[in-house]
């Protein structure tokens, strides 16, 4: 009984290192963009953030993608042992390319594959709740940061308020940006640490008959076991995704960096606690990115000089790899016969 229940739960302390690296750009490369921290101090804000994030908003998000999607009582020690290790592959390949890829989009996905396989899919959840809320929010992300971008930061920058060195060295506006990180850092917690406690929540309560009125506790021991290994991840990839959102894409100035962060981190936060939607964190920050770089330097630029074509394809590629290996793994192991089950 132990042995099996050991091995998804290894995949899934696997999968938060390659959460911890891939979200650690979200969080940081805006201030690290600004030269306001030092990569050697971002893993473990990061980790404290996430763990704290998903102990006090993580329910709604763990729900989702421990029930609503795939129904619960097939959540088997092969079927999330398939999840988590195709989230894991997924987002390996985008961290080894440095790219922040949607720890969210690939987890759904993989989720997804199992349940187009036994025909149990939640429809209504995935086409008219989570699909709509993964084009429209990095949308809102993009036209509130141009907008601001665009009408309050130039104006303000035109007139040489933005390039007052005291303004821009103060401590209060380096403790606002800081602030703002954790915030993004806090959001994540709310909604990825889910990726990987919401199928093992599912899958505690099926294998050792856990009653209902426990899933807190379930989720807190889950997450006492993960939230670290964020911040190994983020000591592993971290630095250069974030050197890809933070210096490859454009020039921030600080306060740039705060409505990146608070626009990404509200948005994200506003998903996870009113309909528990597993969202793309990544791609709200380089919505946010981009609404602040085309506002400075122009749509033509911000495309032909970035990197922003390569995110592109690997935020395609990525949720695709996870639906057809975990598609493929659980025809596998639903034609094999397994000792353990």
């Amino acid at each position: 009984m132990i042995i099996p229940f050991l091995i998804p739960c290894i995949i899934a302390m696997f999968l938060a290192i390659n959460m911890g690296g891939s979200g650690t750009a979200p969080s940081f490369s805006a201030i690290y963009g600004a030269g306001i921290i030092k990569k050697s101090l971002i893993p473990g804000l990061f980790g404290i953030a996430v763990f704290l994030g998903a102990i006090l908003g993580g329910k709604e998000t763990a729900n989702t993608l421990g029930k609503s999607i795939l129904a619960p009582e097939l959540m088997s020690y092969p079927v999330v042992s398939v999840i988590l290790f195709s989230i894991s592959i997924s987002l390996l390949i985008a961290n080894l390319f440095g790219v922040p890829q949607s720890t969210s989009q690939s987890t759904v996905m993989a989720v997804t594959a199992p349940a187009v396989y036994y025909n149990t899919l939640n429809t209504h959840k995935l086409f008219y709740e989570i699909l709509p809320t993964w084009f429209i929010m990095p949308l809102f992300a993009f036209v509130i940061s141009y907008l601001i971008g665009k009408y309050i930061y130039k104006p303000l920058r035109r007139k040489g308020f933005t390039s007052i060195s005291s303004f821009n060295n103060s401590l209060w506006l380096k403790s606002i940006l800081v602030i703002m990180s954790l915030f993004v850092a806090f959001s994540i917690g709310t909604n990825n640490v889910a990726n990987a406690v919401g199928p093992m929540a599912s899958l505690t309560f099926n294998v050792l008959n856990v009653r209902q009125e426990y899933y807190v506790h379930v989720l807190i021991l889950a997450t006492l076991i993960i939230a670290p290994c964020f911040g190994i991840g983020s000591s592993l990839f971290g630095h250069s995704v974030v050197k890809n959102t933070g210096k490859e894409i454009v020039l921030f100035g600080k306060i740039e960096a705060a409505i990146i962060a608070f626009i990404s981190a509200s948005l994200l936060l506003t998903a996870s606690l009113i309909k528990g939607i597993p969202t793309s964190l990544v791609q709200l920050n380089v919505g946010a990115i981009i609404g602040i770089g085309v506002a400075k330097l122009g749509y033509k630029n911000i495309f032909r000089k970035t990197a922003v074509n390569k995110f592109f394809i690997i935020w395609m590629v990525s949720p695709a790899i996870a639906f057809s290996l975990s598609y493929l793994l659980v025809f596998i192991v639903d034609n094999i016969e397994f000792q353990y089950l």
